[in-house]
């Protein structure tokens, strides 16, 4: 989305409608704002769906990465990035480790992990794609909105 949503303002007009993932993510993307419709993926330590589903038309999508908090190994670098850029997506969130930071930061995409390590990830493709996730405690379903920027991550329940 192209609109600017503060999420502080957003939850004091819709409070107990959205959960807040307490979480403190970086933001390591060139849009400190983004929000969309959920898609999710489900891996440990590999990001071949990652680098799939971020090459399909994302339509103003947020991909929501559920990489159980590792960061062993990245899960997303500056090549996917920019190929979810070139695809539509808005943004990605990232429980989990990203690499080329600097990269990330010229992209217009909004990007929240957890950290980075230049070390790759596998590349086997397990995993799930476009299940309901968890992250902190909150329940993340495919379709559901996001809402990102610099205070935190709010997600409709």
């Amino acid at each position: 989305m192209t609109e600017q949503i503060n999420t502080a303002d957003l939850y004091d007009e819709r409070g107990e409608e959205l959960e807040s993932v307490a979480v403190q993510f970086n933001d390591l993307g060139g849009n400190s704002h983004f929000s969309g419709p959920v898609r999710t993926v489900k891996c440990l330590e590999d990001n071949a769906l990652v680098k799939t589903v971020l090459g399909t038309p994302g339509k103003g999508a947020v991909l929501v990465v559920d990489g159980e908090g590792s960061l062993r190994t990245a899960l997303m670098g500056d090549m996917i990035a920019e190929s979810a850029v070139q695809n539509g997506w808005a943004g990605v969130v990232i429980n989990g480790a990203v690499r080329d930071r600097v990269a990330l930061s010229g992209l217009p995409l909004g990007v929240k992990a957890l950290g980075s390590n230049p070390r790759k990830s596998g590349k086997t493709g397990s995993g799930e794609v476009d299940v309901d996730v968890e992250i902190d405690g909150v329940r993340i379903r495919p379709g559901a909105m996001i809402y990102c920027d610099p205070d935190g991550v709010l997600v409709e329940r």
